[in-house]
């Protein structure tokens, strides 16, 4: 399993050139990706732009850029962009968000929302790869439309899925998914054989499934936990990730996360990857007054191999 981080923390809100450094230390710190939120602070392909001409090796992914705020075209227009501006490090990571964001907040229409990935996907992926696209759909008109961005490259799509209608969505069409909030046992029992499954009967290779989960090595357990459950309560209320803690037999966000000392730690890491997680973004946190260098310095480990 690859170790990569989420930078920044979920919830957090740093200026985007503070993110930039945090990347940069990430890749002299030996971790294979890093993976940018794109929620209500910056834009995280543009961060991820900056980012790349700063870093030369680092894998640079969104987790996750959502679809209805962005035409399928400004979408691939931004990816090929920023792959272009990184050497085509990029992995795009995207998703539906919320209900309660996107229909109760932006007004969007929520009733057909595998519709409008389905629809999504089949205008963004070939735009992606630089073909012309005419596609009539509910949600989606194209007519005779086509994208080149010299140097840029398709990157790898990544889909948030959760659900099982999802989950095989992501599997016969793109190259994995990013979850956040699964566990292992979820991840073993619901969300990797779907997906694995529904690649094989596309045809397609074995898909990436990129577990992201807060990270904190300490001596303190049971209170990160109480502090974690605090921090990420909204994960634990949006109905979407609570029926995945709900399949994990998780009360909260603290049953999932990875907390306690490095060996605890370390069979946390294990579990993910037996239950088949082939990345991990770890969003690391610390309980107010320690330091969260040891969890950097596990993971780094872990990383490095």
């Amino acid at each position: 399993m690859k170790i990569g981080l989420m930078v920044p923390l979920p919830g957090d809100l740093p200026t985007p050139a503070t993110v930039v450094a945090q990347i940069v230390r990430a890749e002299g710190m030996g971790f294979s990706s890093v993976w940018t939120p794109n929620v209500r602070g910056g834009d995280a392909l543009t961060t991820l732009a900056v980012a790349g001409t700063q870093t030369a090796r680092i894998e640079l992914g969104t987790f996750v850029v959502p679809t209805y705020t962005r035409h399928p075209v400004a979408l691939a227009q931004g990816a090929l962009t920023t792959a272009a501006l990184t050497g085509n490090r990029l992995t795009l990571g995207i998703g539906l968000s919320h209900r309660v964001t996107m229909e109760g907040m932006l007004g969007f229409d929520w009733s057909r929302p595998i519709r409008h990935l389905r629809e999504y996907l089949a205008c963004l992926l070939p735009l992606l790869r630089g073909e012309e696209v005419t596609f009539a759909g509910e949600e989606f008109r194209i007519d005779g439309y086509s994208l080149a961005v010299p140097s840029g490259e398709a990157p790898p799509v990544l889909v948030a899925a959760l659900g099982p209608q999802m989950l095989r969505l992501a599997g016969k069409q793109t190259d994995g998914t990013a979850i956040w909030m699964g566990g292992p046992r979820y991840l073993a029992g619901h969300a990797v054989p779907t997906i694995t499954a529904a690649a094989s009967e596309a045809g397609r290779s074995a898909p990436r499934v990129l577990a992201g989960l807060p990270v904190c090595v300490t001596a303190r357990a049971d209170e990160a936990r109480q502090f974690a459950d605090q921090a990420f309560a909204r994960y634990g209320q949006l109905p979407s990730y609570r029926a995945i803690l709900d399949k994990e037999g998780a009360s909260g966000p603290a049953d999932v996360a990875l907390i306690g000392s490095v060996a605890e730690v370390r069979d946390g890491l294990r579990a993910l990857a037996d239950a088949g997680a082939t990345d991990l973004a770890a969003a690391v946190f610390a309980l107010p007054g320690e330091d969260p260098a040891r969890t950097y310095e596990l993971l780094a480990e872990e990383a490095r191999g």
